[in-house]
């Protein structure tokens, strides 16, 4: 080696790789949380599609090839940036309880529980949030889309190696649902690594809808409509509907066929130089919103990454801003929001002052955003009503979500977390699938804002983000995670736009996440001051975090409960980095 190779190695930048390389592309990127997810939308991408394609094409394959975390009969929330016109939607992929489903339904049949099973179902939304993305901004039919998800089912596919940890923990909970064991367990155990699963009553069910799609005729449009129709109005509609009423569960074809998602601009707010957009209230998906309104104004840079005093202010935020949702958040179609109030820059300063040197040993008092001040009364620092505490040690056990970010040569943007286990609820035969057991997050207290009701949506976790900067589209992003999924998001955008990581690095810093507050999924356990931290996070910073008052529960190094944020960042010469986390095994593509 000549020495001017040496001496422009000591001036070059260090080389530490990180756990998933880093993926560039010129012309369009994709990173979901599943490898054969991404390949779909790449597909689509080559073949002309946009970013709306590919991503509903990535996220129909979610439903298929991660049906341990997303259902295609489950929930879709979804952001949609525009790149010609500079818009950004949010729709709503949350469907609402059944006509039958009431507090006194769960009172008197279910002894006062949100119990597993078919009781928790809610009106499955995905299949008409995929569909009306793709009628509205889309350039392919649904057939088109569909096609990797369809041979996926069909012909089957390898289980990864996250699915089968998944599968396998669960197993007993296959075994709850007559009609799940066929399916999801191979010779009575959980299917392993590599395994190939078979899903043709899914195939099928898509195929009906290709079907009713090329039956239609017309427009693109009609087509797309035909086959979201088919879904709600047609046969599928009739055999979930029919299962239902042979089991004894609440959802009916009326609730099915009356049914459509909310379309409206995405809500917005401002940090620094980005502007950063979330879904609505009937999703946690302003807390990401109201978390940089309490941050904005801090500097956060002389904190330093990650110590004690930075981890201390996140955390203390994110507790701020959890009990403005459990006290104010729920379906704006039956609840009145303080929209305006909640995320508005001075009701933000006013909360801000409630960050101390020392933690809140549980859930701080909501604010009052119809006046702009810190809190609205002292008793919700306290249990909300139904919520039970847990031990301090454990985590939660349910599973949630995936994610999918798309960015197309355009620059149109797409970001969704799909979602709907397939351990809450039994398989619906000749569907495939189940069917939205999304009701696990409502209330039974009267007072709580997302109490259920019929037609009323549960507050929802999965809640996908967008950010910008300059008037343009900057980074899709969001995670799967429960309560854990703004929490991450925010430290992976913080990591890119304060403490100027790369992606990739961004996504694989180590985290934290608190659980002092009830949790969205029934029973809502509580434990306050409790803050899980990855164990990478160094051993000095995790007993200074104890000594503010956090009740500090150790994860391991890389925690799969912590999150798995995808994103897509545009970087200022066009360039498109796409980054997926490992602890999930996603997955990211660019070209």
């Amino acid at each position: 080696m000549s020495l001017d190779s040496v001496s422009a190695q000591q001036q070059a930048p260090i080389h530490a790789p990180t756990a998933t390389v880093q993926v560039i592309g010129t012309r369009w990127a994709v990173a979901a949380g599943h490898a054969l997810a991404a390949e779909a939308a790449a597909r689509v991408l080559v073949a002309g599609g946009n970013a709306i394609d590919a991503g509903v094409a990535a996220g129909l394959t979610l439903g298929v090839v991660h049906p341990d975390m997303v259902s295609v009969a489950g929930v879709a929330p979804i952001l949609v940036h525009v790149a010609r016109t500079g818009e950004t939607f949010q729709v709503s992929g949350v469907g609402p309880y059944p006509r039958a489903s009431t507090v006194a339904y769960f009172r008197e049949r279910h002894g006062g529980q949100i119990p597993p099973g078919l009781p928790r179902t809610v009106v499955p939304a995905a299949p008409d949030a995929w569909l009306t993305a793709l009628e509205r901004w889309g350039t392919m039919s649904f057939a088109d889309v569909a096609h990797a998800p369809t041979e996926h089912a069909e012909r089957g596919f390898p289980i990864s190696a996250f699915s089968a940890y998944q599968m396998g923990a669960n197993v007993e909970k296959y075994r709850r649902w007559p009609t799940s064991i066929p399916l999801l367990l191979r010779d009575g155990r959980a299917y392993r690594t590599g395994e190939i699963l078979v899903q043709r009553e899914l195939g099928e069910t898509l195929r009906r809808m290709a079907r009713a799609e090329a039956k239609a005729g017309g427009s693109r449009e009609a087509g797309v409509r035909a086959a979201r129709d088919e879904f709600y109005r047609g046969e599928t509609a009739r055999r979930i509907a029919e299962f239902h009423r042979a089991e004894g569960g609440p959802l009916a074809s009326e609730d099915l066929a009356e049914f459509s998602v909310e379309v409206a601009p995405a809500l917005t707010t401002t940090f620094g130089a980005y502007e950063v957009a979330a879904c609505g209230f009937w999703c946690q998906g302003p807390t990401l919103l109201q978390m940089l309104n309490l941050l904005e104004g801090v500097n956060l840079t002389a904190l330093g990454h990650n110590s004690p005093a930075y981890l201390h202010r996140i955390v203390e935020t994110v507790k701020l801003a959890f009990s403005d949702r459990d006290a104010y958040y729920g379906d704006p179609r039956f609840v009145k929001i303080p929209v305006a109030g909640l995320l508005s820059k001075a009701y933000a300063e006013a909360r801000r002052a409630l960050v101390g040197a020392r933690a809140w040993p549980d859930m701080p008092p909501a604010g009052d955003p119809y006046g702009l001040t810190a809190e609205r009364r002292r008793e919700a620092a306290m249990l909300a009503g139904g919520s039970q505490p847990v031990q301090a040690g454990r985590g939660s056990d349910e599973l949630d979500t995936s994610y999918v970010a798309v960015v197309d040569e355009a620059g149109n943007g797409f970001s969704a977390t799909p979602s709907d286990p397939n351990v809450d609820s039994p398989v619906v035969p000749g569907v495939g699938c189940v069917v939205s057991p999304r009701g696990s997050q409502g209330w039974l207290d009267p007072e709580h804002p997302s109490v259920v009701a019929p037609g009323k949506r549960p507050r929802l976790t999965p809640a996908p983000a967008m950010a910008f900067t300059g008037g343009r589209l900057f980074m899709p992003f969001g995670t799967p995670g429960g309560d854990v999924q703004q929490q991450a998001m925010l430290q992976v955008f913080l990591n890119v736009t304060v403490y100027g990581m790369e992606l990739q690095r961004a996504i694989e810093a180590p985290r934290v996440a608190s659980r002092s507050f009830p949790d969205s999924f029934w029973p809502h356990a509580h434990a306050p001051g409790k803050l899980e931290v990855e164990r990478r996070i160094p051993r000095e910073t995790r007993d200074a975090l104890g000594g503010l008052g956090h009740a500090v529960v150790e994860w391991p190094e890389w925690e799969w409960r912590a999150g798995a944020v995808c994103a897509v960042r545009v970087g200022p010469d066009g360039t498109r980095w796409a980054g997926a986390d490992p602890r999930r095994g996603s997955h990211a593509i660019a070209r």
